[in-house]
């Protein structure tokens, strides 16, 4: 009966310090975790069983590395938000797998994304022909965002600069280059793009966010 009780003991325990946990690390939902977050979640359950099972072992010793884990976790949060290089190499970069209604090829072997998983993505977005998407972006979560096309829809937002860094991949995109982004925007009085926080370009028009002034 005794080690009934410690066992209940543990697993009460061992789930308030769980829920504890996650919270501190952030609301995400499920399908927006990224690997390092599965990795962790993984490492935390298996800590977790092997405490419970093992009532022999002191507790204190066993709960540690989950607390190791989420300095850990946090610490690369803190960080990506500080660097866009950091995010990309933490969870990656969402892929233009169909641009303007053509499928990239070359996108989807660099993802190991095949025709089959297209497809299945473009039927549960209800989507019946590959000819009415002008747009399909294979997000970091590994969902994929699909724009049809629709007569004077507008099209889709172009990030031009992050986090004060240019974004060579959308101005090629877009078939612009730096001359052009710096002189449009000093035409709109924006001189010093590292204190711009997001700059996107949609239908011929800019979006500008400063840095928060501190």
């Amino acid at each position: 009966m005794e080690e009934y009780i410690i066992i209940l003991l543990r697993t009460l325990l061992l789930y308030a310090i769980i829920v504890l946990v996650f919270r501190l690390m952030g609301k995400r939902e499920i399908g927006e975790l990224s690997i390092l977050d599965l990795v962790v979640y993984i490492m935390i359950a298996e800590i977790a069983v092997a405490a419970i099972e093992d009532i022999k072992t002191d507790l204190i010793p066993t709960i540690l590395p989950i607390f190791i884990l989420l300095l850990i976790q946090i610490g690369l949060a803190v960080l990506s938000l500080k660097s866009k290089k950091i995010r990309d190499l933490i969870d990656g970069k969402p892929t233009i797998i169909i641009n303007k209604g053509k499928i990239d090829e070359k996108a989807m072997k660099s993802q190991r994304y095949n025709m089959d998983d297209l497809l299945l993505q473009l039927r549960e977005k209800d989507v019946r022909n590959i000819a009415d998407v002008e747009f399909a972006i294979l997000e970091t979560s590994g969902k994929l965002s699909v724009f049809e096309k629709e007569p004077n829809k507008s099209g889709i937002t172009i990030p031009l600069i992050i986090d004060g860094v240019i974004q060579d991949a959308s101005l090629k995109e877009i078939g612009k280059n730096h001359s052009w982004l710096t002189q449009e925007l000093r035409k709109q009085g924006h001189i010093k793009i590292e204190k711009i926080s997001f700059c996107s370009f949609q239908d011929g028009k800019f979006y500008i966010d400063y840095f928060e002034e501190k």
